[in-house]
């Protein structure tokens, strides 16, 4: 292991630092006021800009991507945290279909607009792998026969032999290749995203925590320790940091921490584990994801768990999930681990909508969120600036409440037992 320094900042902030925003310190009056500057508010942002509206302040807790956004595992895939089965049997074929389709047209979205706006975000066209941990090899047919006569989808097999030339492991039987995904550094693309905006003139203020919200007049009033903004539409966008802002609102998600790694820049040894640039994760419901950076660093994530741990502590439980896999990389350091906090909904399906008082909010995003953000974005845009409906079958996914501690403890109950169904299925 490395000196504790390196653990102070997670992988993407050492490679994309940011220099911090200046924070509110005057009464604003705008049109829409969007709080928390992660995927899902810049994407609003973004959204609205794209359509017109300009006149848009964003206020931001602590820095732009600081939460999930600019720490997660940098996939960029279609399909939410809920499973494509269950999306089909919750919603029928029609609405789930168009709702997977709209995470589809979110991942075109994001590869436009990286290009349009010319962002540097490390972006890797290769796709995405997922990988079957069991031996049970119809089981993958059956998901890639599913997905392609269910929405359309195809998932290109990868028969044993092919997955082991490309991943150097015996732990995989097969897989099933998305050639229409692609990876990327989150952190860079959140910064991209801020530059668009504010070379827009959208009005950004990050270390600028909201502490009270007056939602019952026509116009609403958004305050920070410092500052006010009188804004027509508010849309909450915090994920797992929401916190105390809007107790109807926190009381909908479940915060649950997910632990990332990065090892030391293996060079020719990463070649010893993979030969292939895609992104990977496997078919267990605890699943494991990693994927080759640019530098020859290979990057690795997994578990969920109710607590966030000390980066020694994460770099030592992901370290062993990948020697379980790739034993051949025993010996080399782990530079960075972090771990995050999420924002999962008891349905595993994210939150988009409107409260009686008018107030937006686009959350729970845990686990798939890159595409279903920019989703989010989008959707809730239409509804301000043209006055568009939501697609049909999101109201299905309205705000339970999540049962605070309780919830995190079945939460994390929950996990433990299909760890122990994967480990009983091997």
């Amino acid at each position: 292991m490395h000196h504790p320094d390196h653990f102070t900042n997670t992988f993407y902030q050492s490679t994309a630092p940011s220099a911090a925003g200046s924070a509110l310190q005057e009464n604003l009056e705008c049109e829409v006021c969007i709080i928390g500057a992660g995927f899902a508010g810049l994407a609003t942002a973004l959204g609205l800009l794209e359509r017109g509206v300009s006149n848009i302040v964003l206020l931001e807790a602590e820095q732009a991507g600081h939460g999930a956004s600019g720490r997660n595992g940098g996939f960029v895939f279609g399909g939410f945290s809920l499973d494509n089965g269950e999306l089909l049997k919750q919603l029928g074929r029609a609405p789930a279909r168009h709702l997977y389709q709209l995470t589809l047209d979110a991942v075109s979205l994001i590869r436009q607009r990286i290009v349009r706006y010319q962002m540097d975000c490390d972006v890797n066209d290769s796709g995405v792998l997922l990988a079957n941990w069991f031996d049970d090899e119809r089981r993958l047919m059956q998901q890639r026969d599913f997905m392609l006569r269910e929405f359309n989808v195809d998932w290109a097999p990868w028969s044993r032999e092919q997955t082991r030339a490309a991943l150097h492991t015996e732990r995989y039987s097969g897989a099933l290749h998305e050639k229409n995904a692609f990876h990327f550094h989150p952190l860079k693309y959140v910064h991209g995203l801020v530059n668009v905006l504010t070379a827009q003139g959208v009005r950004m203020f990050e270390q600028s925590r909201v502490i009270a919200m007056k939602t019952d007049l026509a116009e609403k009033l958004v305050r920070t320790a410092q500052g006010t903004v009188r804004a027509k539409h508010v849309v909450v966008c915090c994920g797992g940091y929401i916190d105390k802002l809007y107790p109807q609102l926190a009381r909908s998600v479940l915060p649950i921490a997910t632990y990332v790694m990065a090892t030391e820049k293996l060079g020719e040894r990463l070649q010893t584990a993979m030969q292939t640039r895609a992104a990977v994760y496997d078919t267990r419901f605890a699943f494991d994801y990693y994927r080759p950076l640019a530098d020859s660093r290979l990057l690795w994530g997994g578990r969920i768990a109710i607590r966030e741990r000390a980066p020694r502590e994460v770099a030592r439980l992901l370290q062993g999930d990948m020697l379980k896999v790739y034993p051949q990389l025993a010996g080399t350091q782990v530079e960075f681990a972090w771990s995050g906090i999420m924002s999962y909904a008891r349905h595993k399906m994210p939150q988009i909508g409107c409260l009686p008082n008018g107030v937006w909010y686009a959350m729970g995003f845990g686990g798939h969120g890159v595409a279903p953000t920019t989703l989010a974005g989008e959707v809730v845009a239409q509804a301000i600036a043209e006055g568009r409906q939501l697609p049909s079958g999101l109201q299905n996914y309205d705000l339970r409440y999540g049962f605070g501690k309780l919830g995190l403890a079945a939460a994390q109950c929950a996990y433990w037992y299909y760890e122990l169904r994967d480990f009983l299925r091997e």
